[in-house]
């Protein structure tokens, strides 16, 4: 017969084996609560989908006349010199509070104004994100650039994304393009996605913001093509991504158009000095974009002078910047008929954001 210790020992037991089963089954739950919200919620878009233009750019574009485009991922106005994130080896999620943002986009939007460029490519532009403090971004840059058009694209938006802990919470961000000449239409055209469920539902959906932007005199238009590619794959997505804006391109060039194509690529051009900033153990590496596998006569354009992007395993402040890992990913690829005159990297000591803006001054020829 047992004792009352043995009894109490296997009731006590009991309640464990009790507590740990609803603990379990309530994380169960938990989790298959969020995987039905992120699945009703998932941003699902269109192959191709039309985008507003906001306003009207007052100048008329003209052969023969300069023309000056800047493109610059602002890391939504939180990646300054005091920033690290997560996913580049860091330790930060939320990386900047109400005023720190203020600061970055106050900075950003005076080098804008320095800089004031006919066209201007915008990428990791938040809207109302949990990561920006709920600002609109896009109506920030807007209210300060009186005279352009603007018109916007999602490429990475979650209801809630559950991940790191803390969380980072909801993200509504994409690309921007603002033009001070008239812009007859825009379009967002869906990138192939390299992630399987249930990452693709949480992850970035990647586009091209394409504009089309009349040309006085001409039966043709300058096409711009504002990008911003995979970062965080395993190389496939790049290259899937690369092909599928060279079919446009090539595409669009055929029809004897002008064209950009401006932004983040997250890779080198295979033309330029890949030994420029040699890649360290532990950081992000880019990719290669392979120029040669793109058909026709293109210009492939990066100024390797200043490093276009820094590395996010650390902070930039106070850091020893000779030994730290920069990276050249941004610039611009231009169609045969598009005459370069300038192109140069902002050298902003990173600041405000962890990508120097790229400018470029072209004529159409």
């Amino acid at each position: 017969m047992e004792n009352s210790e043995t009894t109490k020992k296997r009731g006590a037991g009991r309640t464990i084996r009790n507590i740990l089963l609803a603990l379990i089954l309530f994380v169960v739950l938990l989790a298959g609560g969020l995987l039905a919200v992120l699945a009703i919620t998932e941003y699902k878009p269109e192959a191709v989908e039309t985008v507003e233009v906001r306003g009207a750019g007052e100048k008329t574009l003209k052969l023969g006349e300069p023309v000056t485009m800047m493109c610059w991922n602002i890391g939504y106005g939180a990646l300054g010199d005091n920033a690290d994130f997560f996913m580049d080896g860091g330790k930060g999620v939320k990386t900047a509070d109400l005023d720190q943002l203020q600061e970055n986009l106050y900075g950003i939007q005076t080098e804008i104004w320095a800089v004031d460029p006919d066209i201007l490519l915008l990428q990791e532009v938040d809207q109302y994100s949990t990561r920006s403090e709920g600002v609109d971004e896009m109506e920030w840059f807007r209210q300060g650039m009186e005279g352009y058009s603007s018109s916007f694209a999602n490429n990475f938006k979650v209801a809630f994304l559950p991940y790191p802990i803390p969380p980072i919470g909801k993200v509504d961000s994409g690309i921007g393009t603002f033009s001070q000449y008239g812009v007859s239409g825009a379009e967002r055209v869906q990138l192939p996605i390299p992630f399987s469920w249930p990452t693709s539902m949480v992850n970035l959906k990647r586009c091209l913001l394409i504009s089309r932007m009349p040309i006085e005199g001409s039966d043709k238009e300058l096409v711009v093509i504002n990008l911003h590619l995979e970062a965080f794959d395993s190389g496939e997505g790049k290259i899937a991504q690369t092909a599928a804006l060279a079919r446009i391109m090539e595409e669009e060039n055929e029809k004897g158009n002008y064209v950009i194509a401006g932004g983040d690529f997250n890779q080198i051009f295979s033309n330029m000095d890949q030994d420029r900033y040699p890649l360290q153990e532990g950081t992000w590496h880019p990719g290669v974009l392979d120029v040669t596998q793109i058909d026709g006569e293109w210009k492939f354009l990066m100024n390797g002078t200043v490093p276009t992007c820094r590395s996010l395993d650390q902070p930039y402040a106070g850091a020893d910047v000779d030994s730290f890992q920069y990276y050249l990913i941004d610039g611009f690829v231009v169609s045969e008929n598009v005459k370069v005159e300038y192109l140069a990297t902002q050298d902003l000591d990173f600041r405000n954001s962890d990508h120097n803006p790229v400018v470029m001054r072209f004529v159409l020829d």
